[in-house]
């Protein structure tokens, strides 16, 4: 929807001026800054990239955001929010704290680079 589109701008321009890096899209709809390679638990290993978010059609994901201690803390100061095991799930960015999220941001990209 055009809404979304706008919503997609807006966290597009949040993460590029946080991060201050190039945001590339991985897979159709998730758009994030950064590249780690990852083990999982299983011993699968991969590349993925540090923080992003995939404007979907029903809700926002955001990823990377409480990875760190310090996110994980700050994640209550952000508003209306649900978790997934790996994401943050946001309606539309008019419902969370920027400033919050620009600090949850912030945060998980210094401690993986």
């Amino acid at each position: 929807t055009p809404r979304r589109v706008e919503h997609g701008k807006q966290l597009l321009e949040i993460f590029n001026r946080v991060t201050g890096a190039e945001p590339k899209m991985w897979g159709p709809s998730m758009i994030g800054c950064g590249e780690t390679h990852y083990i999982s638990h299983t011993g699968r290993e991969g590349d993925w990239f540090q923080v992003g978010f995939s404007p979907a059609k029903s809700k926002i994901s955001l990823y990377g955001l409480k990875d760190s201690e310090r996110g994980a803390k700050l994640l209550p100061e952000l508003g209306k929010y649900t978790e997934g095991r790996g994401c943050v799930y946001i309606n539309k960015p008019e419902d969370v704290d920027l400033e919050v999220l620009e600090q949850l941001i912030a945060t998980s990209w210094a401690t993986l680079n």
